[in-house]
C-alpha cells in the first residue's frame, strides 16, 4: 500500500544516517512532505526532499528557531520523530558526571526541546502522531556496560507515556520504538572501540554484538523505519503512550 503518508507534515531530528536517515527515505517514499534535520546537513543530500537543516539539538535556542521556521514556512507538523542519540559505553565506575549529562542532554533533553517547540503548533492544528527512539536497553532490559545509555533510554519511555497521558484527548499521539541491535555507522563506531578496548579483531568483537541478539542476526534501519511508518500512520490511531520492541527477541 502506497502513499500511507500522503498529505502529511514530518520533521525528523537526527535523519542523516542509520535509522533516522532510513525513516526520513521511507516517509518520503510513502508520501509525507519532510523537514530533515541533522548537526551536519551535508549527510541529508541523499535524501529526496529539499527540505534539509542543520541542527543541533543541544541547543535550545537552534531548536526554537527551527520551530518558528518551520511552522512560519510550511506549517506545523503532523508527525514529529524525535531520532537524536549517543550511545555511552561502560559502568557507573566508567560514567564522569559529564559523561552522564552529555548522554541525557542529547537522549532526553532534546526530545524535551523539539515536543516543547512544536507541540503547541501540533495542537492548534488538530494533534499529530509523535514517534521517540527509545531502546531495548532501557527500563526494559539491563545490558553490562550501558548504565547511562540505559537510564537515558528509560527516561524517554517516561517522557513518551507522560506526552500521552496528558495529550490524549487533544489529538496527540505520542510513542516510543525499543531496537535491539541495529546495523549503523554509530554500531561499527562502538564495534572499533570495544576491539581497541579489548585487544579483539574487529571480526570477534562484531561477532559479540550478534551474538546477544537471540534471532542471530543484527536488525537494520529499514525494519526500525517500517515500525515507525506504522507508527506515524494513521493505521495505529488506537495506539499510544507505548514502547514498541523490534529487538530479535533481545527483550525476551
Amino acid at each position: 500500500m502506497a502513499g500511507r503518508l500522503s498529505g502529511k507534515r514530518a520533521f525528523i531530528t537526527a535523519a542523516g544516517q542509520g535509522i533516522g536517515a532510513a525513516i526520513a527515505a521511507t516517509f518520503i517514499a510513502e508520501g509525507a512532505d519532510v523537514v530533515a534535520t541533522d548537526l551536519d546537513a551535508g549527510k541529508l543530500k541523499a535524501l529526496k526532499t529539499d527540505k534539509t537543516f542543520a541542527l543541533d539539538a543541544l541547543s535550545t535556542d537552534a531548536v526554537n528557531a527551527m520551530a518558528k521556521k518551520v511552522v512560519d514556512t510550511y506549517g506545523a507538523p503532523h508527525i514529529l520523530v524525535n531520532c537524536a542519540g549517543y550511545v555511552h559505553q561502560g559502568s557507573i565506575l566508567d560514567c564522569s558526571e559529564k559523561d552522564w549529562d552529555f548522554s541525557f542532554d542529547l537522549n532526553v533533553k532534546s526530545m524535551h526541546r523539539t515536543l516543547k517547540a512544536f507541540l503547541p503548533a501540533m495542537l492548534k492544528n488538530g494533534g499529530g502522531s509523535i514517534v521517540n527512539i527509545s531502546s531495548i536497553v532501557s527500563s526494559l532490559r539491563g545490558v553490562p556496560k550501558r548504565y547511562a545509555y540505559g537510564a537515558t533510554k528509560a527516561a524517554v519511555i517516561g517522557l513518551t507515556k507522560a506526552i500521552a497521558a496528558d495529550f490524549i484527548r487533544e489529538g496527540i499521539r505520542c510513542n516510543c520504538i525499543c531496537p535491539g541491535t541495529i546495523q549503523s555507522p554509530s554500531l561499527d563506531e562502538r564495534v572499533d572501540a570495544n576491539a581497541k578496548a579489548t585487544g579483539q579483531t574487529r571480526d570477534k568483537a562484531f561477532a559479540d554484538f550478534v551474538a546477544r541478539q537471540p534471532i542471530g542476526r543484527l536488525g537494520t534501519a529499514q525494519e526500525v523505519a517500517n515500525l515507525a511508518l506504522f507508527l506515524a500512520s494513521d493505521e495505529s490511531s488506537y495506539i499510544t503512550g507505548q514502547p514498541h520492541l523490534v529487538d530479535g527477541g533481545m527483550g525476551l
